[in-house]
C-alpha cells in the first residue's frame, strides 16, 4: 500500500471510532419511561419522581432541533389549564394508564447517511388481565439522526396509533389548532 493510501486510511480510523451512538439517546428516553411506570407495589404510596421526557436538560441533549421547536411551539397550548405538557397521555408508553414496563427489547437499524431507526418493544399491559389472542407489544420506532456531531431523536413513530402517529406530527397538529381553542393532544390511541 502507497504511502498516501496509509495516510488516508489513519485519517479515516478516528473518524468511525466516534461515530454516533444512535441508541444512546433512546436508551435514555426508554430508561425516563421504565422509571416512571415501574411498579411500586402495595405497601407504598410514594412513586419514584417522574421525568419528563421532554425537560429542558432532555430537549436540548436528546432531540434534532426541529424536534424541539415543534415541541416549543405545541408547548404553548398544554393540555391542563395548569400548563406543562401539550399531551394529556405519556406519548411514549400510548396511554394514560399502564403496567410496570416488562420484555423492552431494543434493535437498531442499519445507519444510513446520518440517521437510522431504532426500535423499542415492551410489555406495558401485562397486569390488566387476559388479552386478545392478536394481542402485540407495544412498538416505538425512534428516527435517530446525527446533528452536530452527535445522535438525537427527530421523531417517534407510535405503529400502534393510527396510521403510525408521527409524535412530530402530532406536535405540528397541537401548535396549529391551538390558537383556534384546540389545546392538547390531537392523537388519539386507539386503545
Amino acid at each position: 500500500m502507497s504511502r498516501f493510501g496509509l495516510a488516508a486510511l489513519a485519517l479515516l480510523l478516528p473518524l468511525s471510532a466516534e461515530a454516533a451512538d444512535f441508541k444512546a439517546p433512546v436508551a435514555e428516553i426508554m430508561s425516563a419511561a421504565t422509571s416512571n411506570w415501574q411498579d411500586t407495589g402495595t405497601d407504598n404510596d410514594n412513586p419514584a419522581p417522574y421525568t419528563d421526557y421532554f425537560s429542558e436538560d432532555f430537549l436540548t441533549r436528546l432531540y434534532s432541533k426541529d424536534f424541539v421547536a415543534k415541541y416549543r411551539e405545541a408547548a404553548k397550548y398544554p393540555a391542563y389549564e395548569d400548563g406543562g405538557s401539550p399531551f394529556d397521555y405519556d406519548p411514549i408508553i400510548g396511554g394514560q394508564d399502564g403496567c410496570a414496563l416488562k420484555d423492552v427489547v431494543t434493535t437498531e437499524g442499519q445507519p444510513a447517511n446520518g440517521a437510522e431507526d431504532v426500535t423499542v418493544t415492551f410489555d406495558n399491559s401485562h397486569c390488566f388481565g387476559e388479552r386478545a389472542s392478536d394481542w402485540q407489544p407495544e412498538k416505538l420506532v425512534f428516527k435517530v439522526v446525527e446533528e452536530d456531531g452527535r445522535a438525537v431523536i427527530d421523531d417517534i413513530e407510535r405503529t400502534s396509533f393510527e396510521e403510525g402517529a408521527s409524535l412530530k406530527e402530532e406536535l405540528q397538529q397541537i401548535a396549529e389548532e391551538g390558537p383556534n381553542g384546540g389545546a392538547g393532544s390531537a392523537a388519539e390511541n386507539p386503545d
